[in-house]
C-alpha cells in the first residue's frame, strides 16, 4: 500500500474519531438536562444524537479495509467500501428526516411545556454548535482526501444541528406561550433536511456509478497529450475508489518505435499523470501506433465491438 493511502486513510479515522469524541460530550450534556427537565423532544434529540454519533463506525471500518492489500478476490482492493458506507450514511440521514417529521407531527398533536426551559434550550445550542463544528470539520477533512463519503457523514452531523435546532425553537415556543412552534419548525428543518439527502446522495451515487468531473477527465486529456512522443489520447476512462482516482487511457505514439521506446513514453506519461492529479492512485496506459485509417492495427478484435 502507498504511503499516500496511509496518509489519506488515517486521516479519515482521526477526523471520526475526533467527531466521536465529540458528539460523545455533547449528547451526554444534552442528556442530563432532558432527563432533570422532562423534555420529550430534546430526550428524544438526544437518542437520535447518540444514534448517530455510532453511525460513523461503518465509515471507520471502510477506512480500514480501504488499507488491505488487493488480492485475487478483490483485485482492485477494498476502497469501494468507502462508498458503500457513504450510501449507508445517505440513508441515515434520509432516517433522520423521518424522524424529525415524525416528532414534529408528534409534537403538533401533544402540546406538552417541559421544565427548566432555559437549560433544555441551552442544551440544544449546545447540540446546534456541536454538531456544527464536527460537520465543519468532517466535511473539510473529506473535500481534502476525496471521501464523498465522509463529507456525507459531515452532512449528516449538520442534519443532527438542524434537528437540534427545532428542539431548541420548540423551547422558545413553550416559553413565550407556543408550544406548537416546536413543531412547525421540525417540519420546515425536515425539508432542509431533505435538501441535504438530494445533495449529499447525488454524490455518492455518482461515485457508486464511476462519474467523475468531466473537467477532470479534460484536464487528464490535456497532461498526456503533452507528454513528448505521444500523438494521440483517446478512449481515457476514469473512476473513483474511495477517495482514489484510477484511470486507463491509450495513446498513441509513431509505429516505427521499439517495444522499449513505446514502453518508455507510457511510462512517462504515467509519470506526468501521477504528478498532475491529485489524488491519482493508478495509471493503465495502452500503446497504439498512429494509424493512417480508424482500426487499422485492431482488425483482430473489431467483430468484438458494438
Amino acid at each position: 500500500m502507498s504511503h499516500d493511502t496511509m496518509e489519506t486513510t488515517g486521516r479519515g479515522l482521526r477526523a471520526l474519531l475526533v467527531s466521536l469524541v465529540g458528539l460523545l460530550l455533547t449528547t451526554a450534556f444534552q442528556a442530563v438536562i432532558a432527563l432533570l427537565g422532562g423534555s420529550a423532544g430534546l430526550l428524544a434529540e438526544t437518542i437520535h444524537n447518540l444514534a448517530d454519533a455510532f453511525a460513523a463506525l461503518p465509515l471507520g471500518l471502510a477506512f480500514i479495509l480501504a488499507r488491505r492489500e488487493a488480492n485475487r478476490r478483490f483485485t482492485y482492493g477494498y476502497g469501494r467500501a468507502e462508498d458503500v458506507a457513504g450510501a449507508v450514511v445517505v440513508l441515515l440521514i434520509l432516517a433522520s428526516a423521518g424522524l424529525s417529521a415524525h416528532e414534529s407531527y408528534r409534537k403538533l398533536a401533544q402540546a406538552e411545556t417541559p421544565r427548566y426551559l432555559e437549560w433544555g434550550m441551552l442544551a440544544a445550542m449546545v447540540g446546534i454548535a456541536g454538531n456544527e463544528v464536527v460537520a465543519r470539520y468532517k466535511i473539510r477533512v473529506g473535500k481534502e482526501i476525496g471521501s464523498a463519503a465522509l463529507v456525507a457523514d459531515g452532512q449528516h452531523s449538520r442534519a443532527d444541528g438542524l434537528t437540534s435546532l427545532a428542539a431548541f425553537l420548540g423551547l422558545l415556543g413553550a416559553r413565550m406561550g407556543w408550544p406548537q412552534a416546536d413543531g412547525i419548525a421540525g417540519l420546515l428543518i425536515t425539508l432542509f433536511i431533505l435538501g441535504i439527502v438530494w445533495e449529499t446522495g447525488r454524490d455518492i451515487l455518482s461515485r457508486l456509478m464511476d462519474s467523475v468531473e468531466p473537467g477532470l477527465v479534460a484536464q487528464m486529456e490535456s497532461v498526456a497529450a503533452g507528454v513528448p512522443g505521444v500523438r494521440e489520447v483517446h478512449a481515457l476512462r476514469a473512476r473513483w475508489v474511495g477517495h482514489q482516482l484510477t484511470m486507463e487511457v491509450n495513446i498513441c505514439a509513431d509505429g516505427s518505435k521499439t517495444l522499449v521506446e513505446a514502453h518508455q513514453i507510457a511510462e512517462e506519461a504515467r509519470h506526468a499523470l501521477m504528478h498532475a492529479i491529485p489524488r491519482l492512485h493508478d495509471v493503465v496506459v495502452h500503446v497504439d501506433p498512429v494509424e493512417s485509417q480508424p482500426g487499422e492495427f485492431h482488425q483482430v478484435t473489431r467483430h468484438h465491438e458494438s
